[in-house]
């Protein structure tokens, strides 16, 4: 960006919006697009977590009697999951199979994979657009010869499950975490301009803290389509929606509803 195109948009935005409020921890070290996106912009940007994730331990997993090793192919709809998959199955010792399948909500949850495997030398499928349906049309070309496991905290997703169930898929659903909302009422009291939801989590917390919030003329953004729909089902009003074919991150929609301030 020119810095004469960074001078006009700072003039532009600095006297429409002063403050955004990212739901999610704030990014290791000081690399990252949102602190680039804070300088041109001349905005404040926040971040804190809504949600509590919190891993079972491995006798709880046990508990479950699910043998991982079993199955033939793993779906995540979220970083969280292949997290605490992962750890669990450092935990109690389980070699995942080379030859294993993974198909993931979005292309960045699919590429979050490389911190846990060789990205290449396994077999990586996502959705297209990180709707349900997309991860379903993926899913479908494969489901007749695979073996699903579907990690998730106890609320998981009933459309994926009820998804396999419907197409006679071989299917478990470990809980390998729990999803708490964090205590998020000071925060939302200063009054941000602009706040991004991340996971249904998130919009599940900002309603527990205030089962009557207004929004009162601040925008809402939302990534990912359950995110979107979990927001739109609690009758909140989403001006920033990605991603979106323009709009792959929410740094690219933040971007775009700026410009169009």
């Amino acid at each position: 960006m020119a810095k004469s195109e960074v001078k006009e948009l700072k003039k532009k935005t600095s006297k429409q919006i002063k403050s955004i409020l990212i739901t999610q921890p704030a990014p290791d070290g000081n690399k990252s697009p949102y602190f680039d996106f804070a300088k041109n912009y001349n905005v404040q940007v926040d971040f804190c977590p809504f949600v509590i994730v919190e891993g079972i331990p491995s006798k709880d997993f046990r508990k479950q009697r699910i043998d991982i090793s079993a199955y033939t192919a793993v779906i995540f709809t979220s970083k969280n999951a292949i997290d605490h998959f992962f750890r669990i199955c450092d935990e109690v010792k389980i070699n995942i199979s080379q030859d294993t399948k993974y198909f993931c909500i979005t292309e960045a949850v699919a590429l979050y994979l490389q911190k846990f495997i060789q990205f290449r030398k396994r077999k990586v499928f996502y959705g297209a657009d990180g709707t349900n349906k997309s991860l379903f049309d993926v899913i479908n070309k494969h489901k007749d010869n695979e073996k699903f496991l579907y990690p998730c905290s106890e609320s998981f997703d009933s459309e994926i499950t009820n998804w396999l169930k419907n197409n006679q898929c071989e299917y478990a659903t470990p809980v390998l975490y729990h999803v708490i909302s964090n205590n998020i009422r000071e925060v939302i009291e200063r009054n941000y301009d602009i706040i991004c939801f991340f996971t249904p989590g998130g919009v599940k917390s900002l309603l527990e803290n205030f089962p009557a919030y207004q929004q009162n003329g601040t925008t809402l953004g939302a990534f990912g389509a359950n995110t979107i729909k979990a927001a739109e089902e609690a009758g909140l009003v989403l001006e920033i929606k990605a991603p979106m074919p323009q709009t792959p991150s929410m740094i690219s929609a933040l971007e775009k509803y700026l410009q169009s301030l």
